[in-house]
């Protein structure tokens, strides 16, 4: 177990580095001066001179790499040029909102997903099973800010049930938090329904139905259980996922989290308080998967026991 949790560490520190050498190499390569971008069409080119050598952009990409990674291992980002202030500060204090909106989708995934997959799994080739199927398949389709916008013109401009946008209440934060389970709906749904299908016909189940055990407790303390395992790791997988989704969702409801922040940064070539929310999104997505790798080690006796 303990080799295995080197193992996993090991590759999360490589991961997140590889994150931050291609975050810094995107922003460098992308066409345009963000010194020209930063300062207007009437700065002059002794400003603009100014500002590159500022910024170290005068200097060559290698020396470039080398300081920000010295400046990331210090944890150090730098200001924002657009805001003045802390770049990492900035997405820190956007980060609980965007947590917020992956938390409600993440547990509105679960309850959903699961309690589909299972209705799939006991009603296999039934009428729910294919309604649930098709649900599941149009969830996983459809892109979120198309979703977004249909559930703002239903709920919000015909039905006045919930808020548009905006941050708030409970009204404002529902209809983000759907649009953003969705396509964890679909993927939870599958995964609980195959996992379902494949440990129903097992020994250990046969013997549970003939020791005279309900159906609903065979199903539920026994079947359930063992198809956790895989829906436990999908989920980490897809929670750190829901934290880079949000960036679309939050601009289609503008929600003031850290998505909004990144876009609004990549616009204005905002290089530190991009940089920092990508890392930090990075960071977090190799966390749970971390999280996950550990959980998975001890769910899984084969991997506990160093098989």
């Amino acid at each position: 177990m303990t080799a295995y949790l080197f193992r996993r560490t090991l590759f999360a520190v490589f991961v997140l580095w590889g994150a931050v050498t291609v975050v810094f190499l995107v922003l460098r390569l992308v066409p345009g001066d963000p010194a020209q971008l930063i300062l207007g069409s009437d700065a002059t080119q002794d400003e603009i001179a100014r500002l590159r050598e500022q910024m170290g952009l005068n200097r060559p990409l290698v020396v470039q790499y080398g300081i920000y990674l010295g400046d990331v291992v210090r944890f150090d980002f730098g200001d924002s040029y657009r805001y003045h202030s802390d770049a990492m500060g900035l997405v820190l204090d956007r980060f609980p909102l965007t947590l917020q909106l992956a938390v409600v989708a993440m547990v509105i995934g679960l309850v959903v997903g699961i309690s589909l997959g299972v209705v799939g799994a006991l009603r296999v080739n039934r009428l729910a099973d294919r309604v649930v199927s098709v649900f599941a398949l149009l969830s996983q389709s459809m892109p979120s800010f198309w979703i977004g916008i249909m559930l703002i013109l239903v709920f919000a401009r015909q039905l006045h049930w919930l808020a548009s946008g905006g941050h708030g209440g409970l009204d404002r934060l529902i209809l983000p938090g759907i649009t953003l389970a969705l396509p964890l709906i679909a993927i939870l749904t599958r995964l609980t329904r195959s996992g379902l299908l494949d440990v129903v016909h097992e020994n250990y189940i046969q013997t549970a139905r003939a020791k005279g055990l309900s159906e609903r407790l065979v199903i539920f303390l026994h079947a359930i259980r063992n198809a956790l395992i895989p829906i436990v790791t999908v989920a980490g997988i897809e929670f750190g996922k829901l934290l880079g989704s949000a960036v679309i969702v939050e601009t289609v409801f503008s929600w003031p989290g850290m998505g909004r922040l990144l876009i609004d940064s990549i616009s204005a070539r905002d290089y530190n308080v991009v940089q920092g929310a990508i890392l930090l999104i990075a960071g977090g997505f190799v966390l749970i998967n971390l999280v996950v790798d550990v959980l998975y080690g001890y769910l899984d006796p084969r991997i506990r026991l160093g098989r």
